[in-house]
Order: C-alpha cells, then sequence, then structure tokens
C-alpha cells in the first residue's frame, strides 16, 4: 500500500483583503490572494519570479481571517491544495486550483497598550482550523 499526502506551506504577502462570505447552510468562508516568490538564476542574472496562489478558509478560522488579515500582510499558510472546475457563463470549462487552509500565521502590530510608543514592533498571531478557540 503506498502512502501519500496533501499539505501545502506558502510563505508569502497578502494581495487582497479577505472577501468574506456565507454559504446558504451559514458557514463563513473566505478568499483572499497570495503571493510568493523565488529567485532564478537567467543569463547569469537573478530574477524573481511571483506566483499567485487562490487561499480559502472555512468557518471560524474565515471569521478571523476577514478581521484581522488586510493586503500587504506576510503570512505563512498550511493547508491542502484541491483542484475543481466549473462552466462560466459562456459554456467554457474553467480550471482553478486553490489552497484550503488550515492554519495561517501572520506578523502584525500589537493593537494594545503595551506597544504603545514603540514603532515596528510586532507579535505572531495564529489561526488555525477548526478549532472553535483561536489563540491570539
Amino acid at each position: 500500500m503506498q502512502f501519500s499526502q496533501n499539505i501545502c506551506f506558502l510563505i508569502g504577502n497578502v494581495t487582497k483583503d479577505p472577501e468574506l462570505r456565507f454559504t446558504p447552510s451559514g458557514a463563513a468562508v473566505a478568499k483572499f490572494g497570495l503571493a510568493t516568490s523565488r529567485s532564478i538564476k537567467k543569463d547569469d542574472k537573478w530574477e524573481e519570479v511571483t506566483t499567485f496562489h487562490n487561499i480559502v478558509c472555512w468557518q471560524k478560522l474565515a471569521e478571523h481571517v476577514a478581521e484581522r488579515l488586510t493586503k500587504g500582510t506576510f503570512v505563512t499558510v498550511q493547508g491542502r491544495i484541491e483542484n475543481r472546475s466549473y462552466d462560466g457563463k459562456d459554456g467554457t470549462k474553467h480550471y482553478i486550483s486553490e489552497v484550503i487552509a488550515e492554519s495561517v500565521f501572520f506578523k502584525s502590530p500589537k493593537k494594545d497598550g503595551a506597544s504603545a510608543g514603540k514603532k515596528n514592533q510586532s507579535s505572531e498571531s495564529e489561526f488555525e482550523g477548526p478549532t472553535d478557540e483561536v489563540p491570539f
């Protein structure tokens, strides 16, 4: 028997504020873009290549991400890759790959009084799903 896993870790910048919606059954779902970069050598010169990813969060994780993440936030996303297809209005079949996030880690400015007067101080936050409790 072969063993396989679908686990991915992405580290990059949020490309747009998360968009929070609710399914007809009331489940929260948030989507946002994430850009990751890598350097490649091309003709004795290093170039940066950027890949854009579609991130999907569900339930409490979706609500927390929608409340706290903004465009430009540096994050680590842990999740799994899923592929799906849909038919466009013109009848054309479209394919999309998404990362279904299970946890999101990010750096953000502290919002409590302890950091008042200290510029560029940050704290690391973690969102995990699908648990009900999320550490801040």
